[in-house]
């Protein structure tokens, strides 16, 4: 079996984040990036089932030089091969369409990818790539299983979930869940180090054109700092509600 999974790198959420000056992007300067939080549960699922039925796992990425690192640390967990498209993931359109075309020269029974990233939030390249590359879709997925050529997934839904049987080749986007956060996968200093070493197939890219162009972005108002009320004097909670935050 042939396993790709889509590996997109974000800010570590304790990194301070800072806009350009014409506040369009998020400023990378000083950014610890890490693997994205869904991928990292979908690549741990593809190493389950690597070890429980065989297969040949392969992560890709869509981005420039400077993210081999984060692809490097993904490989440690134990793929066995890399490919990165040499070229800036502007929207979920050209992450989409730059992987279809190695699904166009590549063949894979399961793709792999997370819901969404942690950064944008997009949950577009999902559908997308499965659309593109006409195979089938499920989103959502909490719980994946392999057996004679077919998958059993688990995807949520409003209230509860549904349990599906689709054929492969299959392309699922996982929820971080998916996988136990004790269960993730950390790599050995020995695996560590022989990443270090490994290749990376770099691929030209189509250079397809962004269809979303961000206008602005703007950081999210400070909290407040608490205020502690004593719990017998309901005359100052009373003042604090409506005359200062206005609730009421």
């Amino acid at each position: 079996m042939n396993i790709l999974v889509c590996i997109n790198q974000v800010p570590d959420t304790t990194s301070k984040i800072n806009l350009t000056a014409d506040t369009s992007v998020f400023d990378p300067t000083g950014v610890v990036f890490i693997v994205n939080p869904s991928d990292e549960s979908a690549l741990t699922r593809a190493i389950q089932l690597k070890e429980k039925i065989g297969a040949s796992i392969t992560i890709i990425h869509v981005g420039k030089a400077d993210s081999e690192p984060t692809m490097r640390k993904a490989f440690a967990t134990g793929a066995d091969k890399m490919i990165r498209i040499d070229v800036e993931p502007t929207d979920g359109f050209v992450v989409a369409n730059e992987i279809a075309q190695i699904l166009k020269k590549e063949s894979f029974d399961l793709i792999l990818c997370g819901k969404e990233s942690l950064d944008y939030h997009g949950g577009m390249v999902g559908g997308l790539l499965a659309t593109l590359a006409n195979i089938h879709f499920v989103d959502d997925v909490t719980s994946i299983e392999i057996e004679n050529n077919q998958a059993r997934v688990e995807r949520e839904t409003d209230g509860g979930k549904s349990i599906l049987s689709v054929p492969l080749p299959l392309l699922v986007a996982v929820q971080k869940e998916l996988i136990a956060d004790n269960e993730l996968r950390i790599p050995n200093i020995r695996n560590i180090m022989a990443a270090r070493q490994a290749p990376i197939e770099v691929v030209s890219a189509i250079n397809e054109s962004a269809q979303i162009q961000t206008l602005h972005l703007e950081k999210p108002t400070p909290k407040d700092a608490i205020k502690m009320i004593d719990a017998n004097n309901l005359d100052e909670l009373i003042d604090e509600l409506h005359n200062v935050k206005k609730l009421f």
